[in-house]
């Protein structure tokens, strides 16, 4: 059984440590938690034991965090280090990605800051080693993205690879434009986001920008990863590129559709790590509440709803196939109904 990741929390307030450690303690990858009220104490605990996560506060009394961040970078290289602050600085920003934190987060003070909070650390502690962007493990360009947003920042990302540079404008949480070379908008971040390696800054954004990007953040990357699936799927033939049509809604993370008829399931997929898995676990349970509603003559099956700590599912039943979709922990029944009704509109033509 693999051991369980472990964080470190760096602050000199010790409310606001107990407040962190029962936050994350719930998260679902449940990693073990230890704390600490000063720098030194940190630095001997990370030599002592290895770390997964370092969260640390940047006023503090004695060493603050940066000279902490300091050490840390020479000594831990690989440690993934998130600088959560009540500075509203965008210099202490800019500096902290310079001497290579992985996110510069302010301290949630609201409980939707609290849960996207939570949801960008639980997405750093989940990453798997797959190349990334500025030398560190678990990152990717979507990754940035994404956490960008969730914490509301407004900065200039200019990344740079070995296909081209180019930046990302966010606009208090919103993608707002974006350029590489002279292509600009979201072909520029469909450019980008193709782009497998490479290194990143975190510029401020102090300088007004037109807008050409009016999606939501969310909206653009479903948008785009279904234009870079469909592009791969058509070079190599796959049947999944109709299924990647559904990206485009609003927090849909996967879809798989499965055989309803076969013991061994035919499955295709979209977007989806395990896609056997879920497709075993949407033929069993979409079987078994179909034969119970016939036991109970409770009328047709028709679809199933699962509320997850780490995503919901939705399944459509039809005769021959059931349409499993997963959506992110954020989004809201009624919001999944009404999607999956219009998925399902779209499945049935």
């Amino acid at each position: 059984m693999p051991s369980r990741q472990k964080i470190l929390i760096l602050d000199d307030e010790h409310d606001i440590l107990e407040i962190y450690q029962e936050i994350l303690a719930r998260l679902p990858s449940q990693p073990e938690i230890h704390t600490a009220d000063n720098g030194a104490r940190a630095l001997a605990l990370l030599e002592s034991e290895t770390f997964s996560l370092l969260l640390v506060d940047l006023r503090m009394p004695q060493m603050d965090g940066f000279q902490v961040l300091a050490i840390v970078r020479r000594k831990f290289p690989a440690l993934r280090v998130v600088v959560i602050t009540g500075a509203e600085d965008e210099q202490f920003r800019a500096r902290a990605y310079a001497m290579g934190v992985d996110l510069y987060i302010e301290k949630p003070k609201t409980g939707k800051e609290i849960i996207n909070f939570v949801d960008c650390i639980e997405s750093l502690l989940e990453r798997e080693t797959q190349g990334g962007f500025r030398g560190v493990q678990s990152k990717t360009l979507v990754d940035i993205i994404q956490l960008e947003c969730l914490t509301q920042s407004s900065v200039i990302l200019k990344i740079t690879s070995a296909s081209g540079d180019g930046r990302i404008w966010i606009l208090k949480g919103e993608i707002i434009d974006s350029a590489t070379g002279d292509v600009l908008g979201k072909e520029a971040f469909i450019e980008m986001l193709s782009w497998k390696a490479g290194n990143f800054e975190i510029l401020p954004n102090d300088m007004p920008r037109p807008r050409t990007i009016f999606s939501s953040y969310e909206g653009l990357l479903m948008e785009t990863a279904q234009s870079l699936d469909e592009a791969s799927a058509a070079s190599a033939g796959s049947p999944s590129a109709g299924l990647s049509s559904f990206s485009r809604f609003k927090g849909v993370q996967f879809v798989v559709a499965v055989d309803a008829s076969e013991q061994q399931p035919g499955v295709e997929q979209w977007g989806c790590e395990d896609p056997e898995r879920i497709a075993e676990w949407i033929q069993r349970n979409a079987r078994s509440l179909r034969d119970l509603g016939e036991k109970l003559e409770a009328g047709e099956l028709t679809d199933i709803e699962g509320l997850g700590p780490q995503r919901h599912v939705a399944v459509l039943v039809g005769d021959d196939e059931f349409l499993g979709v997963g959506f992110t922990r954020s989004a809201l029944l009624p919001h999944i109904r009404e999607t999956m009704k219009q998925i399902e509109a779209k499945w049935a033509s």
